[in-house]
């Protein structure tokens, strides 16, 4: 009986001792469902997009929303301390700095509880693979590297995600927001969009991330995640491949084109549009009449050419003038996506653009050889 009456004293001071220290417990914690209100979840997604894109300024002006919603500074904490394993050290190093410095500036913020500590003989990798599987939906092993393997279940997967501050859901906004905000990792951003429904976000709130990018200026962001978004519903969404926007189908010009291009108007009193091809897109050769065109490359890989002349390669930085009166044509490399911006300069009366015969198959099929 004394013994029993021992252990009952030692259990209830260890829960005294958590509450006072601001620990959570562990089994208290639903971990596959989202935790943070309407509000937060929004002010977490635009932190953990702006940490990726690394711009401190936009991320400052998040951080501030995040604590005006009731987001704790361990949160964000934690937040950006797991990003370091999707987005690198230093974005993270040096989104944690960012709000070390809110922090200071404003005096007025809440702490909040910290991460329970791991029980003794915790088993990382035995956690981890269990959570990895969850997330995928079905076991996972990345054969062709066993130490990256070994990174993502006992590391990732199992040290961080078992930090029970952030709830697998919780985590899952995170990651899925922060990706969005990165170029060229859309297969990531598919998986981690199934991983958040698999993690229990509901599809709500998971359309809820694109909304609350968009409403902070991060169109670019907000179009990748919706796209994601489709993809894992079936759908195929076409997304721009860089930060430029992709814009509308190029429907007024499509019968010039050969293959699909769009259309973003990016300024409207210059003019200045970004045009993207997809691959194997190009227009026909075509004259502007008392105008000069200048055409940046901004994404992929495509080609430009002057009637009688050597074809040019455009790759993100060529820029080409287009002189008055000139026959050409340009369009996407057969293996790849292609961007530019275009605008006139120069502009005189009676100008036109004058559209003439496409650029044939055999023509355009030797530029890839």
């Amino acid at each position: 009986m004394k013994q029993i009456f021992l252990t009952a004293i030692v259990v209830l001071a260890t829960v005294i001792l958590a509450a006072c220290s601001g620990k959570t417990n562990q089994t208290d914690k639903d971990m596959t469902k989202l935790t943070f209100n309407e509000r937060q979840a929004a002010a977490m997604a635009v932190i953990a997009c702006n940490e990726a894109r690394g711009d401190q300024s936009s991320l400052a002006g998040a951080i501030h929303e995040g604590f005006e919603a009731g987001l704790t500074a361990n949160q964000m904490k934690e937040a950006l301390s797991q990003l370091y394993a999707y987005t690198g050290f230093p974005r993270s190093l040096n989104a944690l700095g960012t709000l070390q410095k809110v922090m200071e500036q404003r005096g007025d913020v809440e702490i909040g509880p910290e991460s329970a500590p791991m029980p003794a003989g915790y088993d990382a990798l035995k956690q981890g693979t269990e959570v990895q599987t969850k997330l995928s939906g079905q076991p996972f092993n990345y054969d062709f590297c066993p130490a990256e393997d070994y990174y993502l279940k006992a590391h990732l997967f199992g040290d961080i995600f078992a930090r029970d501050l952030l709830t697998y859901a919780d985590r899952e906004l995170v990651t899925v927001s922060a990706l969005s905000g990165l170029e060229g990792v859309m297969s990531q951003l598919r998986a981690h969009v199934r991983g958040a429904l698999n993690m229990g976000v509901s599809e709500e709130q998971l359309t809820a991330i694109p909304e609350a990018l968009k409403a902070a200026g991060l169109e670019v962001a907000a179009l990748r995640c919706q796209a994601a978004i489709a993809a894992v519903n079936g759908q195929q969404p076409v997304v721009s491949p860089s930060s430029f926007p992709l814009g509308e189908p190029n429907d007024a010009y499509a019968q010039y084109f050969i293959g699909q291009s769009y259309l973003a108007v990016l300024d409207s009193v210059s003019g200045l549009s970004n045009v993207t091809f997809e691959p194997c897109c190009r227009n026909n050769w075509h004259i502007h009449h008392k105008a000069v065109q200048v055409l940046t490359c901004v994404s992929g890989r495509g080609w430009y050419q002057e009637w009688g002349k050597e074809p040019v390669e455009l790759k993100p930085g060529t820029v080409v003038t287009v002189p008055a009166g000139t026959k050409h044509w340009h369009g996407a490399a057969s293996d790849s996506w292609m961007q530019h911006l275009a605008y006139f300069t120069a502009q005189q009366p009676g100008f036109r653009n004058e559209w003439l015969e496409p650029v044939d198959d055999e023509q355009y099929n030797a530029l890839s050889r």
